[in-house]
């Protein structure tokens, strides 16, 4: 809690630029850009008084609560080895509501990803689960938390065969009581902020519908069905205060905006707010008094727009004391809002959480972010936007090393995961970095069907896995050729997940563009993957949807698209890395892949992580693998 500072403006500095090249960065440690330091992702308890936060102790990944107070005590809870940390709240001052994750065998049906919720009593140091006895795959879907943290709302289906029903679980006993059973097609139920269960959403195969009453007793009325294709179709839906009144996030003019919505005659209100050029994401009200508070969305970077005059004031002046360099927001805050948890970074800083006291304006630092990483050492990121060959304007990232010229450089082309509903930003990446400081130029093409760009945008990425989504790849690598900045000889691919699908693809599907690949936890055989993809859908319907988003024409043969399938076609190296116990993209999407490899004699490297999922958990195999990616580089494609 040392290092007090008052929110304040800082002098502006002239900033000369120099016709030089800039000096050579100092090379990044790996040990470094892989540790995360101890402490991630903070929540304030609603009096301020306490912390919760992810913390990182000799390898492991765990949580602290920490007191804010003159005692400064610290309590570290051990998790559960083999199982993802998915989430965590607070419920009321006293408890913490603990979402985990991991894979179990499922009657027969192979292994399948569950989720399950505990309750930790900070007084007495009792877990206790929460929810039915009997639940289906997803067993974290909460819909309200007493404020005194008494009780919750969960919705919950004893398999994934059933709709699901809305139950109260007392968190001092466990006991959960049936509030209200299924109905057939609703799969989404809401509360108000008394707990009162309102409104339950439908869905069918053409579309959606509302059902809904006023106050907390007594039957539903259901709406007419809604056409998906319908301009006001619309999600983020939630109920204000005790009235029929609420936000709702419609998709009228082509990207989601937020408007309010009368729940009692279903109808859209006027709009609240908008993004002149992308999607609302999320937003935020009191729920005591039903005034809206914040909404954010993210063009270029993340933004924030304040509705209370007090917020807004606070987040200009954080913009000055932090300057145009670093992004700044409140991420947390208590019931009065008389503390906050303030994260200042960037691109090239991987931040700082700040304790911010509202009476004094005094910001405490808590704790820096990948501390340990050399800030000298980083590289500049830029958003940039090219035509890809059917005129689609396709935005990206664009870091290019620091101390060489921006001619002609080795290229990475790394598309993200997702992987639709998701997108790269403007923020600190560490394996970015690493290759950066490396010598080489990455790009980040944010690919048609990337989240948060309108539902155009969206709907040119159905049906576009290995295809058009592929297009927009190879015609980012055609930008950085043509602006003088990427030797058209020396260009790999690098991804996650979807993105490392992208880079097997890419590699088999042009060979004469890319030298190499690299996937961390990608899908090799797509059929084999929608199959269990289908596992974290509620209905059949979603899942045929999905399905078909992906598929695009039935009668498209998805073994065409697929890595595995097609390894006869692959002439460049390739490394495939997974976790053990990864329960997003199985591992055997990958020793599949190694084995058909090693059958065709195919050059490739692959690595099993023990213990991991769908990413990292221990700073030791994040190390490794970057050493390995690094090694791997430098022999196919040395910067």
């Amino acid at each position: 809690m040392s290092r007090f500072v008052r929110l304040a403006v800082i002098a502006a500095v002239p900033l000369l630029i120099a016709s030089a090249p800039e000096p050579a960065a100092p090379k990044l440690d790996t040990a470094a850009l892989a540790d995360p330091g101890a402490f991630r992702q903070p929540l304030l308890s609603p009096d301020g008084q306490r912390l919760v936060a992810r913390m990182f102790s000799n390898g492991q990944t765990g949580l602290a609560i920490a007191e804010l107070g003159a005692s400064g005590k610290l309590e570290l809870i051990k998790l559960p080895t083999g199982q993802d940390l998915v989430g965590y709240r607070w419920a009321g001052d006293g408890r913490v509501l603990i979402t985990l994750g991991g894979k179990v065998a499922w009657y027969g049906q192979g292994e399948k990803y569950i989720t399950r919720m505990l309750v930790y009593d900070l007084a007495s140091g009792a877990v206790k689960a929460v929810g039915p006895k009997v639940q289906g795959l997803r067993g974290d879907d909460v819909i309200w938390v007493d404020p005194a943290g008494q009780s919750l709302l969960m919705v919950s289906q004893p398999d994934q065969f059933h709709y699901p029903s809305v139950f109260r679980v007392n968190l001092g006993s466990g006991k959960a009581t049936l509030e209200q059973g299924p109905y057939d097609n609703v799969w989404f139920w809401s509360a108000d902020n008394q707990g009162n269960l309102r409104a339950g959403i439908g869905i069918q195969q053409y579309g959606w519908f509302v059902m809904y009453r006023r106050g907390g007793k007594g039957g539903f009325d259901k709406s007419p069905q809604v056409s998906w294709d319908a301009d006001d179709n619309v999600g983020g839906w939630r109920l204000i205060f005790d009235s029929d009144d609420g936000y709702i996030v419609a998709n009228r003019g082509g990207r989601d905006a937020l408007y309010k919505y009368n729940f009692a005659t279903r109808t859209l209100g006027e709009q609240v707010f908008a993004s002149p050029t992308n999607d609302v994401s999320d937003y935020d009200y009191d729920t005591a008094t039903g005034q809206l508070i914040s909404a954010s969305y993210t063009d270029d970077r993340d933004r924030i727009e304040w509705f209370e005059p007090k917020m807004k004031a606070m987040q200009a002046t954080l913009d000055k004391t932090f300057g145009a360099s670093r992004q700044a927001f409140v991420v947390s805050r208590n019931r009065d809002r008389s503390r906050m948890i303030v994260w200042a970074g960037s691109a090239t800083d991987p931040g700082t959480y700040y304790l911010y006291e509202a009476r004094s304006g005094a910001l405490a630092r808590l704790a820096k972010v990948a501390d340990k990483v050399d800030r000298a050492g980083l590289s500049a990121t830029r958003y940039v936007k090219y035509k890809a060959r059917d005129g689609l304007e396709i935005p990206a990232y664009l870091t290019l090393p620091v101390g060489r010229e921006a001619k002609a450089l080795p290229l990475i082309v790394m598309p993200h995961g997702g992987p639709f509903g998701v997108r790269d930003k403007l923020h600190y990446d560490a394996e970015v970095q690493l290759l950066a400081n490396r010598g080489y130029a990455v790009l980040q093409p944010n690919y048609r069907g990337s989240g948060g760009y309108g539902k155009e945008f969206d709907a040119k990425g159905e049906g576009q896995w290995g295809r058009a989504m592929q297009d927009d790849l190879d015609d980012g690598m055609d930008w950085a050729v043509a602006q003088g900045l990427a030797d058209p000889k020396r260009v790999c691919l690098v991804g996650a997940s979807y993105g490392g699908y992208a880079a097997l693809w890419g590699a088999t599907r042009n060979p004469e563009r890319y030298r190499c690949a690299v996937s961390f936890a990608g899908v090799s055989d797509l059929k084999a993957q929608l199959d269990y993809s289908a596992d974290f859908f509620l209905s059949k319907k979603s899942r045929r949807k999905f399905g078909n988003k992906v598929q695009g024409d039935k009668g498209f043969d998805l073994a065409s698209v697929s890595p595995l399938m097609q390894v006869a076609r692959l002439k460049v190296p390739v490394l495939v890395v997974h976790g053990d116990q990864d329960s997003t993209v199985p591992p055997k999407q990958t020793t599949q892949y190694d084995r058909a490899l090693t059958a065709a004699g195919k050059p490739h490297e692959t690595h099993i992580y023990a213990d991991e999922g769908h990413g990292f958990d221990k700073a030791a195999n994040q190390k490794d693998y970057m050493d390995r990616l690094e090694a791997f580089l430098t022999k196919y494609n040395p910067a």
